[in-house]
């Protein structure tokens, strides 16, 4: 009976040795007093970071960035994943160039994803500003990224950029599973092209669509590389998410202690975000 067990032992003590662990030392953080600049700090303080937070207006304002940033990120990245998804499934000439050049965007390292696009919206080096103030969008060629009521669409535009691939790559992968005579019948049956997207596509579709919103909602909240690069949560913190001030409280101000509170209250948020969609996933599939 329990040779099974044995077998998995080494992966499960693996796992908690190089993910678990780390985990509950960070955590322990956020109930202890650890300053790197202040040596006599480490001293066990309780709740009192968690108090200091519910009072603290730049961790609500980050918090207020998050679910812009995140919101908006995730809903351009499935809308233009799903219309790729639906023109790459279809048959055409030199299909697989242009998925190659679809998915590119996933290979490119966030870093230099974000530098290449903080230059692209400047006016010095890039075309962006000067395209835009061509249509009219903007008065004149400015970096946005220096414009506090436009700064947060430069970071989501690269978001955007970076991750449609990913919905593309699931959400073809799902289409493709999609038996054809079931839209053949649609088709005899008198169905045009948008009844047969909304009463078989979707919910094909809708399983997968759950997890991977779940997974990229996660992510996303979770993703400061972008912003760290390209505006450093500025200008006057109207880029800063969460997680880039969790890596301010951590490794500019040294705030350990402070940073691990912070990264509960993310971590607690995600988890029950994780767990509703979950059961909404899972009613789906009974249906």
């Amino acid at each position: 009976m329990a040779e099974p067990y044995l077998y998995i032992a080494p992966s499960v003590l693996l796992i908690a040795t190089i993910m678990l662990v780390p985990l509950v030392i960070g955590l322990s953080y956020a109930f202890r007093d650890i300053q790197l600049v202040n040596p006599f700090s480490g001293g066990f303080i309780g709740l009192e970071h968690f108090q200091t937070l519910w009072t603290d207006a730049a961790f609500w304002h980050s918090m207020k960035n998050t679910l812009v940033w995140t919101f908006a990120s995730v809903v351009l990245q499935f809308a233009f994943g799903l219309v790729l998804a639906l023109l790459l499934n279809n048959a055409f000439p030199g299909r697989g160039l242009v998925q190659a050049l679809v998915f590119l965007p996933w290979a490119v390292p966030t870093f230099l994803s974000g530098l290449n696009w903080a230059w692209l919206f400047n006016p010095v080096v890039g075309p962006l500003p000067h395209w835009m103030a061509a249509l009219g969008i903007l008065p004149a060629p400015e970096n946005i990224l220096s414009d506090p009521s436009l700064a947060m669409w430069g970071p989501i535009t690269a978001n955007v950029w970076w991750g449609i691939p990913f919905f593309a790559i699931t959400l073809l992968a799902a289409l493709q599973s999609i038996p054809h005579d079931i839209y053949e019948a649609a088709s005899i049956d008198g169905a045009g092209p948008w009844r047969r997207f909304t009463d078989i596509t979707l919910p094909f579709l809708a399983p997968t669509i759950a997890i991977t919103v779940l997974l990229r909602t996660v992510w996303i909240a979770n993703f400061a590389d972008l912003i760290i690069v390209m505006t450093n949560g500025g200008p006057a913190d109207q880029t800063q998410i969460v997680s880039s001030y969790i890596f301010t409280q951590a490794f500019r101000r040294l705030d350990f202690g402070y940073a691990s509170a912070v990264a509960m209250v993310l971590l607690i948020l995600l988890l029950a975000y994780s767990f509703v969609i979950i059961l909404l996933r899972q009613a789906m599939l009974k249906r």
